[in-house]
């Protein structure tokens, strides 16, 4: 049997995600978009139908900006699994509709307070609520965690040094003063680059501003700049507690990028609403562009049993590739393909309630269909 699935929000990544889940034949599924505007949900439904050449198992409704109606309550009580690829101010009431009609659940969204809203709907649930699981939270956390299983695997050590993630969202080309332009959500950006970090230091969790951790890193022969941003550590810091000294997410830039942000940031006082300010400055001055790439870094450093630093680390680099009919830019398929790999894994295991990165098995996740199609099968990269 088919599984029913609702992407709630056609936008870039919801357009990815339906076309990824339709494009292939190991997990059967229908699809039905929901959004607030009518011509975005059309507009997504015929992308789809362009993208796989299909007609059927393909369809959308007109959602209420707030609460739900009769279309929407009736979607949902025949619905598997809500796919919810809305901004992140709207996982809370996004998670209540699920936990209502018995769907399974999973988001994208890094925002931090609205995942805490939603592990307290998820409690005693009988569907899986599996939160953050995009590229960052989400892929990043799942590759971390298997470094640490790897290391303790081949190093026989448990305690390890420290565990970093890293991940950018690019252009190709980085143009002056501000050696950037935007791949995704610019309101995302301004989000993570004010919104706290959450890290590990000497095995103590703490916050500290985002922004305020800026160093040099070569990748792969490039080079680029790393800071603290928010969000993108999941639940590691948790999961990993007494186990990592040193934890933390950053977010890759090119060179020159931070130093241009802090000036935009300089301008603004506290008294504004510094995240729409910032996204308004940004938007006046950094384009849009499609070519995009998606950089990824993950390592884990401690001791083995004989008391030799050691180092596990995977990296990849992911650029714009078709699905179907249809070419997707990175950051899209770098996002969609984790969520509709997970959206297979909650129909295969049937899980309940909360279900939070570091839960998910990486060797499972990592070799899936879904993420091998877009990342490759991993330790061949």
């Amino acid at each position: 049997m088919k599984t029913k699935i609702f992407i709630a929000g056609s936008g870039g990544i919801g357009k990815a995600v339906g076309l990824i889940l339709k494009n292939q034949t190991y997990f059967p599924a229908d699809i039905i978009y929901g959004d607030i505007f009518q011509d975005a949900a059309i507009s997504a439904t015929q992308f789809v139908k362009e993208g796989t050449g299909l007609s059927e198992g393909i369809d959308y409704i007109v959602m209420p900006e707030s609460g739900s109606d009769n279309t929407l309550d009736k979607i949902l009580k025949d619905a598997d699994i809500l796919l919810d690829c809305l901004p992140g101010s709207q996982a809370p009431r996004m998670a209540a509709l699920a936990r209502k009609f018995q769907c399974h659940y999973t988001n994208l969204t890094e925002y931090v307070q609205e995942t805490h809203e939603v592990e307290e709907i998820a409690k005693g649930a009988e569907t899986a609520f599996v939160l953050q699981t995009g590229l960052a939270p989400g892929f990043i956390n799942v590759l971390a965690c298997q470094q640490y299983n790897e290391f303790v695997r081949d190093y026989k050590s448990e305690i390890l040094d420290s565990m970093h993630m890293k991940v950018g969202a690019l252009s190709k080309h980085a143009i002056s003063p501000h050696f950037y332009a935007f791949t995704w959500s610019p309101i995302g950006v301004a989000t993570e680059y004010l919104k706290n970090a959450i890290i590990v230091r000497n095995f103590k969790t703490i916050e500290v501003p985002a922004l305020s951790g800026r160093q040099a890193i070569i990748l792969d022969g490039d080079k680029y700049e790393d800071n603290f941003t928010s969000g993108g550590a999941a639940d590691l810091p948790e999961a990993f507690s007494g186990k990592i000294k040193d934890l933390d997410y950053k977010t890759l830039r090119y060179p020159g990028h931070y130093t241009w942000v802090e000036s935009a940031l300089s301008t603004i006082p506290d008294t504004e609403n510094r995240v729409k300010t910032l996204e308004r400055i940004m938007l006046q001055n950094i384009p849009s562009v499609e070519d995009d790439e998606v950089v990824i870094y993950a390592s884990v450093q401690g001791k083995d049993h004989t008391g030799r630093l050691r180092r596990k680390e995977a990296s990849y680099r992911i650029y714009p590739s078709m699905v179907g009919n249809k070419k997707l830019r990175a950051i899209q398929t770098t996002t969609a393909a984790p969520m509709c790999e997970i959206a297979r894994m909650m129909m295969e295991k049937k899980w309940k309630g909360t279900i939070k990165q570091s839960m998910i098995d990486p060797a499972d996740f990592l070799n899936g269909s879904f993420v091998s199609s877009i990342y490759g099968k991993y330790g061949a990269q």
